[in-house]
Protein backbone atom coordinates (compact mmCIF):
# COMPACT_ATOMS: atom_id res chain seq x y z
CA UNK A 1 0.00 0.00 0.00
CA UNK A 2 0.90 3.62 0.12
CA UNK A 3 -0.09 7.02 1.50
CA UNK A 4 0.59 10.65 0.54
CA UNK A 5 3.08 11.84 2.16
CA UNK A 6 1.10 14.74 3.17
CA UNK A 7 -0.85 12.79 5.40
CA UNK A 8 1.73 10.57 7.18
CA UNK A 9 3.43 13.84 7.91
CA UNK A 10 0.02 15.25 9.52
CA UNK A 11 -1.02 12.13 11.55
CA UNK A 12 2.69 11.99 12.65
CA UNK A 13 3.13 15.74 14.13
CA UNK A 14 -0.36 15.18 15.47
CA UNK A 15 0.69 11.77 17.62
CA UNK A 16 3.92 13.47 18.62
CA UNK A 17 1.65 16.85 19.29
CA UNK A 18 4.99 18.72 18.11
CA UNK A 19 3.24 21.82 17.26
CA UNK A 20 3.15 22.59 21.11
CA UNK A 21 6.75 21.76 21.46
CA UNK A 22 9.45 24.58 21.24
CA UNK A 23 12.51 23.36 19.69
CA UNK A 24 16.16 23.67 19.15
CA UNK A 25 15.35 22.72 15.09
CA UNK A 26 12.33 22.31 13.67
CA UNK A 27 9.94 19.21 13.98
CA UNK A 28 8.46 17.75 10.80
CA UNK A 29 8.71 17.55 6.92
CA UNK A 30 12.62 18.88 6.63
CA UNK A 31 13.02 17.95 2.81
CA UNK A 32 10.28 16.85 0.55
CA UNK A 33 10.62 13.61 -1.43
CA UNK A 34 8.00 12.03 -3.94
CA UNK A 35 4.60 12.77 -2.94
CA UNK A 36 3.48 9.03 -1.93
CA UNK A 37 4.90 6.95 0.50
CA UNK A 38 5.22 2.76 0.46
CA UNK A 39 8.69 2.21 2.67
CA UNK A 40 9.20 3.90 5.58
CA UNK A 41 13.35 3.76 6.26
CA UNK A 42 13.49 4.79 9.95
CA UNK A 43 17.05 5.34 11.85
CA UNK A 44 18.76 7.90 14.59
CA UNK A 45 20.70 10.50 13.02
CA UNK A 46 20.49 11.74 9.00
CA UNK A 47 24.36 10.74 8.35
CA UNK A 48 25.38 10.35 5.43
CA UNK A 49 25.91 6.78 6.10
CA UNK A 50 22.08 6.30 6.75
CA UNK A 51 21.56 8.05 3.73
CA UNK A 52 23.19 5.98 1.18
CA UNK A 53 21.54 2.93 3.56
CA UNK A 54 18.31 4.25 2.72
CA UNK A 55 18.90 5.34 -0.91
CA UNK A 56 20.17 1.47 -1.36
CA UNK A 57 17.02 -0.05 0.66
CA UNK A 58 14.43 2.30 -1.63
CA UNK A 59 13.34 4.53 0.68
CA UNK A 60 10.13 6.80 -0.13
CA UNK A 61 10.59 8.56 3.30
CA UNK A 62 13.84 8.78 6.24
CA UNK A 63 12.24 9.33 9.62
CA UNK A 64 14.99 9.96 11.83
CA UNK A 65 15.30 11.77 15.98
CA UNK A 66 18.59 13.66 14.63
CA UNK A 67 17.61 15.72 11.47
CA UNK A 68 18.69 19.02 10.29
CA UNK A 69 18.51 22.92 10.40
CA UNK A 70 19.60 23.07 13.87
CA UNK A 71 19.30 26.56 15.99
CA UNK A 72 23.04 28.66 15.88
CA UNK A 73 24.27 26.15 12.75
CA UNK A 74 25.28 28.33 9.53
CA UNK A 75 22.71 27.95 7.19
CA UNK A 76 24.79 27.98 4.26
CA UNK A 77 24.11 24.85 2.03
CA UNK A 78 27.99 23.71 1.27
CA UNK A 79 30.13 21.20 2.10
CA UNK A 80 28.52 17.75 4.22
CA UNK A 81 25.13 19.85 4.34
CA UNK A 82 24.97 20.25 0.39
CA UNK A 83 26.32 16.45 0.06
CA UNK A 84 23.39 14.98 2.54
CA UNK A 85 20.58 17.60 0.84
CA UNK A 86 21.95 15.97 -2.81
CA UNK A 87 21.34 12.86 -2.01
CA UNK A 88 17.83 13.53 -0.76
CA UNK A 89 16.83 15.56 -3.28
CA UNK A 90 18.85 13.93 -5.92
CA UNK A 91 16.72 10.34 -4.84
CA UNK A 92 13.64 12.10 -4.10
CA UNK A 93 13.08 10.87 -0.64
CA UNK A 94 11.52 12.96 1.96
CA UNK A 95 13.41 13.74 5.41
CA UNK A 96 10.87 13.60 8.34
CA UNK A 97 12.17 14.38 11.77
CA UNK A 98 11.13 14.24 15.38
CA UNK A 99 13.24 15.95 18.18
CA UNK A 100 11.67 16.84 21.51
CA UNK A 101 8.36 15.43 20.62
CA UNK A 102 10.27 12.43 19.99
CA UNK A 103 11.75 12.27 23.44
CA UNK A 104 8.80 13.54 25.10
CA UNK A 105 5.60 11.33 23.94
CA UNK A 106 4.11 8.84 26.47
CA UNK A 107 3.89 6.01 24.17
CA UNK A 108 6.99 5.67 21.44
CA UNK A 109 9.06 8.55 23.31
CA UNK A 110 12.99 7.76 23.84
CA UNK A 111 12.83 7.36 27.03
CA UNK A 112 9.33 5.26 27.54
CA UNK A 113 10.76 3.16 25.38
CA UNK A 114 14.10 2.77 26.91
CA UNK A 115 12.33 2.17 30.49
CA UNK A 116 10.31 -0.87 28.77
CA UNK A 117 13.58 -2.31 27.28
CA UNK A 118 15.77 -2.28 30.48
CA UNK A 119 13.03 -3.11 32.38
CA UNK A 120 12.13 -0.26 34.40
CA UNK A 121 8.88 0.88 36.12
CA UNK A 122 7.96 4.10 35.18
CA UNK A 123 6.77 6.67 38.38
CA UNK A 124 6.46 9.81 36.71
CA UNK A 125 8.50 12.89 35.47
CA UNK A 126 11.91 13.97 36.57
CA UNK A 127 10.95 17.46 36.87
CA UNK A 128 7.28 17.15 39.16
CA UNK A 129 5.09 20.51 37.42
CA UNK A 130 7.22 20.85 34.73
CA UNK A 131 4.81 20.37 31.30
CA UNK A 132 8.51 20.11 29.55
CA UNK A 133 10.06 17.80 31.65
CA UNK A 134 11.73 15.14 29.36
CA UNK A 135 13.19 12.84 31.43
CA UNK A 136 11.28 10.07 33.69
CA UNK A 137 11.98 8.66 37.15
CA UNK A 138 11.30 4.99 38.56
CA UNK A 139 12.29 1.90 39.94
CA UNK A 140 13.71 -1.55 39.54
CA UNK A 141 11.61 -4.75 40.82
CA UNK A 142 14.59 -6.29 42.67
CA UNK A 143 18.03 -3.93 43.89
CA UNK A 144 20.74 -4.26 41.86
CA UNK A 145 24.09 -3.53 42.52
CA UNK A 146 25.64 -0.51 40.69
CA UNK A 147 28.16 -3.09 38.78
CA UNK A 148 25.11 -5.30 38.28
CA UNK A 149 22.82 -2.40 36.78
CA UNK A 150 25.86 -1.49 34.26
CA UNK A 151 26.11 -5.33 33.15
CA UNK A 152 22.25 -4.96 32.47
CA UNK A 153 22.12 -1.99 30.51
CA UNK A 154 25.28 -2.91 28.42
CA UNK A 155 24.01 -5.85 27.56
CA UNK A 156 20.13 -5.00 26.68
CA UNK A 157 21.74 -2.17 24.82
CA UNK A 158 24.50 -3.86 22.69
CA UNK A 159 26.66 -0.88 24.13
CA UNK A 160 29.23 -0.63 26.84
CA UNK A 161 27.76 1.81 29.37
CA UNK A 162 30.27 4.08 31.69
CA UNK A 163 29.96 3.87 35.31
CA UNK A 164 30.42 6.16 37.97
CA UNK A 165 29.36 3.42 40.79
CA UNK A 166 27.73 5.23 44.04
CA UNK A 167 27.89 4.48 47.24
CA UNK A 168 24.84 2.21 47.79
CA UNK A 169 22.46 -0.59 45.96
CA UNK A 170 20.38 0.99 43.49
CA UNK A 171 16.37 0.49 43.10
CA UNK A 172 14.78 3.93 42.47
CA UNK A 173 16.65 5.40 39.13
CA UNK A 174 16.25 8.43 36.83
CA UNK A 175 16.89 9.00 33.14
CA UNK A 176 16.91 11.15 30.44
CA UNK A 177 18.08 9.81 27.14
CA UNK A 178 20.59 11.68 24.54
CA UNK A 179 22.77 14.25 25.82
CA UNK A 180 20.97 15.25 29.23
CA UNK A 181 23.70 14.83 31.66
CA UNK A 182 23.09 18.11 33.10
CA UNK A 183 19.81 16.64 34.15
CA UNK A 184 21.86 15.16 37.45
CA UNK A 185 21.08 17.76 39.59
CA UNK A 186 17.50 17.35 39.01
CA UNK A 187 18.29 13.62 39.55
CA UNK A 188 19.68 14.20 42.99
CA UNK A 189 16.80 16.13 44.14
CA UNK A 190 15.16 13.59 43.59
CA UNK A 191 16.59 11.55 45.64
CA UNK A 192 17.39 8.44 43.80
CA UNK A 193 19.96 5.85 43.89
CA UNK A 194 21.17 6.32 40.11
CA UNK A 195 20.76 8.63 36.91
CA UNK A 196 21.05 6.99 33.40
CA UNK A 197 21.56 9.08 30.17
CA UNK A 198 23.88 9.38 27.03
CA UNK A 199 26.62 11.16 27.14
CA UNK A 200 28.60 12.01 30.17
CA UNK A 201 32.26 14.82 30.78
CA UNK A 202 34.50 15.15 33.61
CA UNK A 203 32.26 17.69 35.65
CA UNK A 204 29.65 14.96 36.13
CA UNK A 205 32.19 12.54 37.06
CA UNK A 206 33.23 14.66 39.74
CA UNK A 207 29.47 15.58 40.30
CA UNK A 208 28.55 11.45 41.38
CA UNK A 209 31.49 10.80 42.70
CA UNK A 210 30.63 13.80 45.58
CA UNK A 211 27.07 13.33 46.00
CA UNK A 212 27.28 8.78 46.09
CA UNK A 213 24.59 8.79 43.07
CA UNK A 214 25.53 6.02 40.46
CA UNK A 215 25.95 7.25 37.05
CA UNK A 216 25.79 5.20 33.58
CA UNK A 217 26.70 6.97 30.13
CA UNK A 218 25.00 4.54 27.98
CA UNK A 219 25.53 6.26 24.93
CA UNK A 220 23.48 9.13 22.87
CA UNK A 221 22.76 6.60 19.94
CA UNK A 222 22.38 3.97 22.00
CA UNK A 223 19.65 5.09 24.28
CA UNK A 224 17.92 6.65 21.54
CA UNK A 225 17.48 4.18 18.92
CA UNK A 226 14.02 3.26 20.50
CA UNK A 227 11.99 5.99 19.64
CA UNK A 228 11.95 6.73 15.87
CA UNK A 229 11.56 2.65 15.62
CA UNK A 230 8.12 2.63 17.89
CA UNK A 231 6.91 5.74 15.69
CA UNK A 232 7.63 4.27 12.33
CA UNK A 233 5.84 0.90 13.42
CA UNK A 234 2.93 3.18 14.33
CA UNK A 235 2.86 4.74 11.01
CA UNK A 236 3.14 1.47 9.04
CA UNK A 237 0.54 0.04 11.12
CA UNK A 238 -1.48 2.91 10.81
CA UNK A 239 -1.29 3.39 7.09
CA UNK A 240 -0.53 -0.34 6.23
CA UNK A 241 2.85 1.22 4.23
CA UNK A 242 6.20 -0.60 4.96
CA UNK A 243 8.72 0.42 8.22
CA UNK A 244 12.47 -1.10 8.31
CA UNK A 245 14.69 0.52 10.73
CA UNK A 246 18.60 0.70 10.19
CA UNK A 247 21.00 1.21 12.86
CA UNK A 248 24.06 2.89 12.17
CA UNK A 249 26.09 2.85 15.57
CA UNK A 250 28.92 4.99 17.08
CA UNK A 251 31.18 4.57 19.96
CA UNK A 252 29.02 7.54 21.83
Amino acid sequence: MQVLLSSLVEEASRYLGSARIADYCPNGLQVQGRPVVQRIISGVTASQALLDAAVEAGADLLLVHHGYFWKGEDPCVTGIRQHRLKTLLGHDISLLAYHLPLDMHPEVGNNVQLARLLGFGIDGPLEPGNPKSVGLVGHLEQPLSPVALQQHVSQMLDHEALLVAGSRPVQRIAWCTGAAQGQISQALAMGVDAYLTGEVSEQTVHIARETGLTFLAAGHHATERYGVQALGRYLAEHFGVEHHFIDCPVPV
